[in-house]
């Protein structure tokens, strides 16, 4: 399973991927897959802006879902040309969780991953993601980095 957001390094992920395994999972089920955060605008705007009008927070959560799958479809034309036949899968929720959470329910056997480079103050602060995976997945993780120029 490749784990694939809008940012370029999933991109590169991906396309690592594709190249370098692509004999090894020639014969494989590939699964594409994205995790779009769950939009929480209601407690935000109740504490400043009153209450949140339900049709434009369901409007946001539409429009999340179209710009999820047509990440998922582009990945999946990548995969392509490259002669791969994959399935998509998206879920809302916290990316981390909702990456390990399918890597169990889906008995994925390896899960790849971009590494957003960030440093250890912004780890501390936001998060890592592949960090999480690492230690949380039930399969081996592979963190693939673009290289340094």
């Amino acid at each position: 399973m490749v784990a694939i957001d809008e940012s370029e390094n999933s991109n590169y992920a991906l396309e690592w991927t594709l190249e370098k395994l692509r004999d090894t999972i020639a014969d494989s089920d590939v699964i594409i897959f994205t995790a779009q955060p769950k939009f929480d605008l209601g407690s935000v705007y109740a504490s400043t802006l009153g209450d949140v009008p339900v049709g434009l927070i369901t409007s946001l959560q539409e429009n999340q879902k179209k710009i999820a799958s047509l990440l998922l479809d582009k990945a999946k034309d990548k995969c392509a040309k490259y002669g791969i036949v994959a399935e998509t899968v998206k879920e809302i929720g916290d990316p981390k969780y909702a990456i390990c959470e399918a890597v169990e329910k889906l008995n994925i056997e390896l899960l790849v991953l971009g590494s957003h480079n960030r440093g250890p103050v912004q780890r501390a602060f936001l998060g890592s993601v592949s960090n999480y995976c690492i230690n949380n997945a039930k399969c081996p993780v592979l963190v693939v980095k673009i290289p340094a120029v």
